[in-house]
């Protein structure tokens, strides 16, 4: 970890990382320590200052990886957030005095999401993080700083992109049938999804293509297969 003189005390990067299990939406949360006080448990997304001589792109790998110890994820900047006042309730002060040389400078965040596969990631923690660990979707407490604003925000862009993206590219067999790409998009709409009108849309996804394929190895009648089709956009 570098000198905390090279830390821009103005510049945060917060992390939005979004787990799927194959039926449910998580989301990645760090508890914050306090150290020599005996406090409510408090979480947060990973998120941290940035150094003076990096990118954001840079900053935002190297915090949830000092935090989390996660990395390589692709992570795509969705929003800055600059409230003057997103750190302004006394647990919020309580922490930024313990942990930054600044803490009533005015901070504004960039965000960034990613949506992985969650059992190919083990997450730990690192830094002033205690812990980490896949939360449900449904299930958040409450947060600190403004961060249960930031999950909110992305998670309506992650629901305005699963409808023309190659969002679920990462989470589905390479051949997937429409029930397993149906329940990707169950989880992260929140909301059940009727069957035969979503198969109708998905006829009109330039994104997805049909295959003249169907399951092997199944008890049941074999379903057809279906594959995303490559373009420039990717989460």
């Amino acid at each position: 970890m570098k000198p905390s003189s090279n830390i821009n005390p103005h510049v945060s990067v917060d992390c939005v990382i979004f787990g799927f299990d194959e039926n449910k939406l998580k989301v990645l949360l760090i508890e914050q320590k306090h150290p020599g006080k005996e406090v409510k448990r408090r979480f947060a997304l990973p998120g941290d200052l940035v150094y003076e001589d990096e990118g954001l792109d840079q900053a935002a790998g190297r915090v949830l990886e000092e935090l989390t110890c996660l990395k390589g994820l692709f992570l795509r900047q969705f929003y800055a957030f600059g409230d003057p006042h997103r750190a302004s309730s006394e647990k919020d002060r309580d922490w930024l005095e313990t942990y930054r040389t600044k803490p009533d400078a005015r901070v504004i965040s960039i965000a960034y999401y990613s949506l992985v596969k969650m059992e190919e990631y083990q997450p730990g923690a690192g830094s002033f993080a205690a812990s980490s660990s896949w939360y449900d979707i449904n299930e958040i407490p409450e947060l600190a700083f403004d961060h249960n604003l930031i999950l909110e925000k992305a998670l309506a862009c992650l629901r305005e992109e699963i409808s023309y993206d190659r969002i679920g590219s990462d989470l589905l067999p390479k051949k997937f049938t429409l029930s397993q790409l149906q329940r990707l998009y169950e989880a992260i709409l929140d909301r059940p999804l009727d069957k035969r009108n979503f198969r109708k849309a998905v006829k009109k996804m330039d994104h997805i293509r049909p295959l003249d394929e169907r399951q092997t190895g199944v008890s049941h009648k074999p379903a057809q297969l279906f594959r995303f089709v490559q373009n420039k956009k990717r989460i």
